[in-house]
């Protein structure tokens, strides 16, 4: 007779059995690995000794990095931007005049065993490894306060072997030649806590306008916490991440028992981080310009050279197109409670950025750059790429029609419907696609993208300069994909340099601290490409001049040849005017740096793209330009060749069912998951009293036609302009 089976009780002591023989196997792996690593850190403290009678480990024949070897920034007139960091803006200060709350909680995240190590904690780096090991990943560092910094003042921040038993002996020295006061207090006066604030006296200024000496223990924490990863736990952009962080430093403190459960629970239950931006963001000129070079700077040299290695910098902004900017957008939304806007404008020629200005009114200071790093729907500004690359398949704008009525897609049931209408719900029946930009017709654009295919739309956008990865939706050619006003400037300029796209460009020339110039780097070298015939380019921008003129971009015009488009998105969250003369563009964006937040009623109105962005570009434009000749946009060296376009099977019909059929569609646009909410854009403003007339035909001149402009027909590739 077999055995009886096993009982279900007996089956779960087993399984328990060997689960606890499996960890404590893998725990026996780990207290391996964690012995391993503290005896290399011993063979690296004993050779580190050694290393003590070489001459490259000896304090004094070592110069620290002198708080005064700034980096400058200069404007496109040699007029100075800020420093890198600003010497006004690291205020030394004694460790006595330092909350005690600081010194406590740096200690607790950064070194707890500081007060009692030799400048090298074995103790500390087997506990790091040990906490790696559990989780599989990085989540501790074994380097001391003292290590920290001898890298930051005496040596580089290179990974090598001879570097890493340099800064051990250093350490073991410098511990032995200073006082852990003395230590504590410049490492603190030096350390980078983010957002241009060197050292704690300007981290305390910059983000609670107070002296370090009166931070609470909640702003100390916060503050504590921040040398790790500044630009991750940044509390201005990221403040979830920064209260993370703050309490994972309050966790430290109470293990170290520097505060009690108490204090601790008190602390943590407030999420709120009362930041109170103080004057640092005042003292640099053009702060969102500014933050976007040093970036650059950083990923070309590293944080260290570009705070401490004396750089001269010089860009391509100009002061007088930035005030023109602000003024612009002060002039148009000048209440306390108006959105914000952002203008970024850049020289068709070379891709130089002459201007890059947000205003947030209401608001001291806003941190974040809107014009790099802000990224919102497009809205109908995107229809011109599929344009562009309808025009680039052999359309002709002029005589290709579709029908303006209520649209349905739906190419098999198990996709989400599309239902597109006009932003007010008022159709035309069959209208030429020049018309309907003119429009801004959703309807027949949403027909066009599927036509061109939503991929070469994508592919398009891409091209001329929009670098924001895109997904090739259906609703892409409305604005469904979130863009940066850059990326947007940048793609509207390849258009007005008749397709030659340029890379956006910030710093034209760099000077090293041993006064040569840096030629490596390419810094000032416009980095130019031919992306679509100038014909294609040529063709778009006779449409979008014709926008300006009669269509939804009227607001605009100020009696120069101008192209431009206008865009705004669902329930009026977003507004944008893309717009350019033959040799500067403009894109300006209008909404609420918190979110997408409605702007339905702003001075009486809602915004829509030919609303205040249109009225800020004229103003700017008008500013920026003054009293020069006005110049015609050159003729192609090279005109299209349209061939018969081919409508889809998703176009309307021109006339009976389709038509018909359509109109019975619901008119409202159908947000779904595949399909992202897509942007809807206005009638012209009400204060054009213009009606669309019928758009010129897009002919080539008769070779006997002269103008009295004095523009030279550009060759195949032409020279790059200078910044």
């Amino acid at each position: 007779m077999s055995p009886p089976d096993p009982g279900l009780d007996d089956i779960l002591r087993r399984r328990k059995r060997i689960s606890r023989k499996k960890r404590r196997k893998r725990a026996g792996i780990s207290a391996v690995l964690a012995v391993l690593a503290v005896l290399v850190v011993l063979v690296c403290v004993g050779l580190g000794s050694a290393y003590t009678f070489s001459s490259s480990c000896n304090l004094s024949s070592l110069q620290p990095v002198a708080i005064g070897q700034n980096s400058f920034v200069y404007a496109a007139d040699n007029s100075l931007l800020g420093s890198i960091p600003a010497e006004r803006n690291r205020e030394p200060v004694a460790l006595s005049e330092v909350s005690p709350w600081v010194a406590k909680a740096t200690v607790a995240i950064e070194d707890r065993r500081f007060w009692s190590h030799g400048g090298v904690d074995p103790q500390g780096i087997a506990r790091a490894v040990w906490a790696d090991v559990q989780s599989g990943r990085v989540v501790q560092g074994g380097s001391t306060i003292t290590q920290q910094l001898v890298r930051n003042l005496y040596i580089s921040q290179e990974r090598t072997f001879s570097r890493k038993l340099k800064e051990v002996c250093l350490s073991i020295k410098l511990s032995h030649a200073w006082s852990k006061e003395r230590i504590l207090a410049a490492y603190m006066n030096q350390v980078y806590y983010g957002n241009h604030a060197y050292g704690i006296e300007a981290a305390a200024q910059t983000y609670y306008s107070r002296d370090a000496k009166d931070l609470t223990l909640g702003q100390a924490a916060l503050l504590a916490g921040l040398p790790q990863a500044p630009s991750a736990f940044d509390p201005f952009i990221a403040p979830q991440k920064a209260l993370a962080r703050r309490d994972e430093v309050l966790q430290a403190l109470l293990t170290n028992g520097d505060i009690t459960r108490a204090q601790y629970a008190e602390t943590v239950a407030d999420r709120d981080l009362h930041l109170k931006p103080g004057r640092l963001y005042t003292r640099i000129r053009e702060p969102y310009f500014f933050s976007y070079v040093r970036d650059q700077l950083i990923a070309q040299y590293g944080a260290n050279t570009v705070r401490s290695g004396g750089l001269r910098v010089y860009t391509t902004i100009d002061p007088r197109f930035q005030n023109a900017a602000r003024n612009a957008i002060k002039q148009t939304l000048n209440r306390p409670n108006d959105p914000a806007a952002a203008l970024v404008s850049i020289n068709p020629g070379n891709g130089a950025i002459r201007a890059m200005a947000a205003v947030t009114p209401g608001a001291a200071g806003n941190q974040f750059n809107l014009v790099a790093q802000a990224r919102r729907q497009a809205g109908s500004t995107f229809k011109t790429f599929v344009l562009t690359a309808a025009v680039a398949e052999g359309m002709n704008p002029n005589t290709t029609y579709y029908t303006s009525a209520p649209f349905h897609y739906q190419p098999d049931p198990y996709t989400p419907a599309w239902n597109v209408s006009t932003y007010d719900h008022t159709y035309v029946g069959p209208i030429s696609v020049t018309g309907a930009t003119l429009r801004s017709d959703n309807t027949v654009y949403a027909q066009l993208t599927l036509d061109v295919g939503p991929e070469n739309v994508a592919e398009m956008a891409a091209k001329l300069g929009v670098q924001t990865p895109l997904l090739p939706v259906p609703s892409i050619g409305l604005g469904s994909i979130s863009v940066s006003p850059l990326d947007m400037a940048s793609a509207y300029a390849t258009l007005a340099a008749g397709g030659i796209y340029s890379k956006p460009m910030a710093i034209r020339k760099v000077i090293l601290a041993n006064g040569s110039v840096d030629t490596d780097a390419g810094w000032g070298v416009p980095q130019r490409e031919r992306v679509i015939p100038d014909g294609v380019a040529w063709t778009v921008t006779q449409v979008l001049e014709q926008n300006i003129k009669y269509g939804t971009g009227v607001a605009a015009y100020f009696g120069r040849p101008a192209a431009g488009k206008t865009g705004t998105t669902d329930e009026h969250a977003d507004a944008w005017f893309c717009g350019y003369l033959p040799n500067l563009e403009a894109t300006v964006w209008v909404g609420y740096p918190k979110g997408e937040i409605p702007m339905n009623d702003v001075h009486g109105i809602a915004v829509a793209g030919g609303t205040f962005p249109a009225q800020i570009w004229h103003l700017f434009m008008q500013s920026a330009v003054g009293v020069q000749k006005p110049r015609d946009f050159p003729t192609p060296l090279e005109y299209p060749t349209f061939t018969y376009w081919h409508r889809g099977q998703y176009a309307l019909g021109y006339y009976g069912s389709s038509a018909t059929t359509a109109t019975t569609t619901t008119a409202k646009t159908t947000t779904t998951a595949a399909t992202p909410t897509v942007g809807r854009e206005p009638a012209p403003p009400p204060t054009s009293t213009q009606a669309p007339p019928t758009p010129t035909p897009l002919q080539p001149p008769a070779p006997t036609t002269t103008t009295t402009d004095t523009t030279v027909t550009p060759p195949p590739t032409p020279a790059p302009a200078q910044p």
